[in-house]
């Protein structure tokens, strides 16, 4: 179809990244994000080749290239005794064989990146403050209600609705789908501290994974290598309130008190920590009319692979695509819908999967490990091949 006007209710990666590659086709671009402003929210993202090509595509390559990290390798450990279980290839090697790097960044990098290439394009126009809270669609338009900080309400109309409004989304609902994410008994912590602070023996150009039946543990080099992200994941019965909720620090160190010795001393150097919960929801619908869902609105998946902000960055260059081929909005996002739901559920159900081997307890560990061991460095990419050598 020709290029048209769209909404798109969620300024995150992939409101934004959608927002950019359809402004680069033509599309006027209204993007309303319910925040007042931007800030440093979360800590590290892993964007494997599947989602940094599509970066590069857009001509971020060079941003990209300055604030990220290419880790060299995983290296994955036993949490509790140190032992190296295997290894994962990264580095040139991934970057060769995919066509595109392995890379770690900061969010709030990403974030500005992907901003300040939007504010370039004249065709895009942001609102903040406005939270979208609802759409409603004929055969010529959609409508979305916006609700401002102040309490002012408005109807914004648009060719297409894009709803990139995350886990909590209030437009999925829209879209045919009205079941809310279940919490999955999983808190994940995080904190970052200066590179040069890790303890002997964990390099800062390597990601580190610690497994163990408690839990796990990711760090990598993040701000252009002067940072380390850590993640810890652990069981926990009830979900945290919010996104960011302090975390207690000495229960954090008591519960990974038999760690490995070196595991330990990283997590005693940050002074702060913050949590949030692990909310699953299998996909449903991603499209209903002239209304698509992207990103956590329609897919949240647990982050045992990586592949949560890789996911709406590859929904928002199919949707972009779709958009120019098909010959009206309703076939764009019938065609969007057919081919980003089988991956979505695939890549949920193989994330699933992945949690449940990254907290298998003895005897089903050693053979984890057994099996780890055995595939290799490169053997452990083929396993996953088929989400790394994805294109759109």
């Amino acid at each position: 179809m020709q290029a048209g006007t769209a909404l798109i209710a969620g300024a995150g990666i992939g409101g934004l990244t959608a927002a950019l590659a359809l402004a680069d086709r033509g599309w006027q671009v209204t993007l309303v994000e319910r925040r007042t402003g931007f800030s440093e929210v979360g800590a590290g993202l892993q964007l494997s080749p599947n989602a940094s090509r599509i970066l590069v595509d857009l001509g971020l390559g060079p941003a990209l290239r300055r604030a990220a990290a290419e880790p060299s390798r995983v290296a994955i450990r036993a949490l509790r005794s140190g032992r190296t279980i295997g290894e994962v290839e990264l580095g040139p090697a991934l970057r060769g064989r995919f066509g595109a790097p392995y890379l770690v960044i900061h969010r709030a990098d990403l974030q500005t990146i992907l901003l300040d290439a939007v504010r370039s394009r004249q065709n895009v126009r942001l609102l903040m403050g406005r939270t979208a809270t609802g759409v409603t669609q004929d055969s010529s338009e959609a409508r979305v209600a916006l609700l401002s900080a102040s309490g002012a309400k408005e109807m914004v109309g648009a060719d297409v609705v894009v709803a990139a409004d995350g886990v909590w989304s209030k437009l999925r609902r829209a879209a045919g789908d009205s079941r809310l994410p279940s919490y999955k008994g999983f808190a994940a912590w995080r904190a970052t501290l200066p590179a040069e602070a890790a303890p002997p023996g964990l390099p800062a150009q390597e990601t580190g994974l610690w497994l163990g039946p408690q839990g796990h543990v990711v760090h990598y080099a993040i701000a252009g290598g002067r940072l380390l992200n850590i993640v810890v994941v652990e069981a926990r019965p009830e979900p945290v309130e919010g996104w960011a909720a302090p975390g207690d620090r000495p229960a954090l160190l008591e519960t990974f008190a038999d760690a490995a010795a070196p595991l330990r001393a990283l997590l005693a150097q940050p002074s702060e920590w913050l949590l949030w919960s692990l909310f699953d929801l299998t996909a449903g619908h991603m499209a209903k009319g002239r209304l698509a869902l992207l990103g956590d609105a329609a897919h949240p998946v647990l982050p045992f692979l990586a592949q949560g902000a890789a996911l709406a960055i590859e929904d928002a260059a199919v949707l972009a695509r779709t958009l120019s081929e098909a010959p009206d909005a309703a076939a764009a996002l019938r065609a969007y819908e057919a081919q980003r739901l089988p991956r979505a559920r695939k890549i949920q159900r193989a994330a699933r999967q992945n949690g449940l081997a990254y907290h298998a307890p003895s005897p089903l560990a050693f053979l984890r490990d057994r099996i780890i061991g055995a595939l290799g460095a490169t053997g452990m990419v083929d396993r996953h091949a088929w989400i790394y050598g994805w294109r759109p």
